[in-house]
């Protein structure tokens, strides 16, 4: 048995002893508190919710025939359009009479919810009403993520929403893998979906390198893997093929170069990427890329990617013992033979590749939100209960005193410690 099945034993046995209990008061007094916060956010005044405003005024500047990503030619803003020529018509149903601006905050709250709802359980956990209400939590209340998204009224929910499809759709039990063919539609479908979900924001494409971890033959995981790849770069070719015009003035607007407007190339976020160049700022070296970039890496490999790797290195080699296969079949074939360890591996694989991204904002902490809410049901307590502070009750509580790490490390920070918390464990001897 893996590790990863044993922890997922352990929070099953959890759930049924008289001891979890406790557990269950914890999950309904973070739920009460969850609410809380999102009420807050419905008070909040009506100045909130800019993107959905500016996303609508770009889709109804193009349906004028203007271009939508000159900032000039929107109305009572000064942020621009991001996303790619394609998306202009494709969010035209939903800007389609005000309503989506007028009411973004209900409908976003129910996109949320139905989030929680697709997402899948690993291993035994996922089955019972618990469980479903410990993801609704982390959905709606991990590291203020939903709070940004409401609070900017950021398409951020649409990206979630495929991104629990396609989790659903990949994440099927185990046992599909070994049937015919056809049982590999649905992780097909799920692949596109995840494509699709990347092509919002391009850098996050490196996300589908998660795929290889999935319990299939490895030629199964190439094809998905390519599967999503064409589904991330078919919104880019269209745009480039059917709005060539526009996708010229899409390049101008992200890269900065319409002179007198808001770029995203202009913002800055706090990441990885913006503590390397802090980092190599204090030693007056902050001007020169290729240094930034190499502490960027060091950075990234030390806090995230090592420690991921050297955990699923030591549970691979404890569990798959010596032999004279070459060690990539030899792990592929690990891969397939524990189901459960692969899906939550690919699972956190994500998490890693999200959290090391150049430019996660306050609101696309949502999605890590997702990766958090499908891993820690089948945790075993202690660390379940852990990883619900950290990715729950710190960052509310904080937020009720500070404006809600607006500016700072904070949820960076506490999507770490709960990324380190969730890291697979070697299962306690007796």
């Amino acid at each position: 048995m893996t590790s990863l099945a044993s922890s997922a034993d352990a929070g099953s046995a959890a759930a049924s002893a008289p001891g979890s209990r406790w557990q269950t008061w914890l999950i309904l007094v973070a739920a009460m508190l969850v609410m809380m916060s999102v009420s807050v956010d419905f008070a909040a005044e009506d100045s909130f919710g800019w993107d959905v405003r500016v996303n609508c005024l770009a889709v109804d500047a193009h349906a004028a025939g203007v271009d939508p990503y000159f900032v000039r030619n929107l109305k009572d803003t000064k942020l621009s359009y991001p996303y790619l020529p394609v998306t202009l018509d494709a969010f035209r149903p939903l800007c389609a009479g005000g309503y989506l601006v007028a009411h973004y905050k209900a409908i976003y709250l129910v996109l949320a919810v139905i989030c929680a709802l697709l997402l899948p359980g690993l291993g035994t956990a996922g089955c019972g009403w618990r469980d479903t209400v410990l993801r609704t939590v982390i959905v709606l209340g991990g590291f203020l993520g939903f709070d940004w998204v409401v609070a900017t009224g950021n398409f951020e929910i649409l990206g979630g929403l495929l991104m629990a499809a396609a989790l659903a759709l990949l994440l099927r039990p185990a046992q599909s893998a070994e049937r015919s063919d056809a049982s590999l539609a649905p992780q097909l479908t799920g692949a596109a979906v995840l494509g699709l979900v990347t092509a919002f924001k391009l850098v996050f494409l490196p996300i589908l390198a998660a795929l290889y971890f999935l319990p299939h033959p490895r030629r199964r995981k190439l094809l998905l893997i390519a599967v999503a790849v064409a589904a991330f770069a078919l919104p880019v070719v269209i745009s480039l093929a059917f709005y060539p015009d526009l996708f010229r003035s899409w390049i101008s607007a992200i890269t900065g170069q319409i002179p007198g407007q808001h770029s995203p190339a202009s913002e800055v976020n706090q990441s990885l990427l913006l503590l390397a160049s802090s980092l190599a700022g204090s030693i007056g070296l902050a001007g020169s890329k290729p240094i930034v970039i190499g502490l960027y890496a060091l950075i990234a490999v030390t806090l995230v990617l090592a420690p991921f790797a050297v955990s699923v290195w030591r549970m691979f080699r404890r569990q798959a013992g010596t032999g004279k296969t070459a060690l990539l079949s030899a792990f592929d074939d690990w891969l397939v033979n524990h189901p459960a360890a692969a899906m939550r591996i690919t699972v956190l694989a994500m998490y890693a590749l999200y959290l090391c991204t150049p430019r996660p904002k306050e609101y696309t902490f949502f999605q890590v939100a997702l990766y958090a809410a499908v891993l820690i049901a089948d945790l075993p307590a202690a660390l379940m209960v852990a990883a619900l502070a950290v990715a729950v009750f710190i960052p509310i509580l904080a937020s009720a005193s500070v404006t809600a790490f607006m500016g700072g490390y904070g949820q960076l920070t506490l999507g770490l410690i709960c990324f380190w918390i969730l890291l697979p464990r070697a299962p306690q001897r007796a």
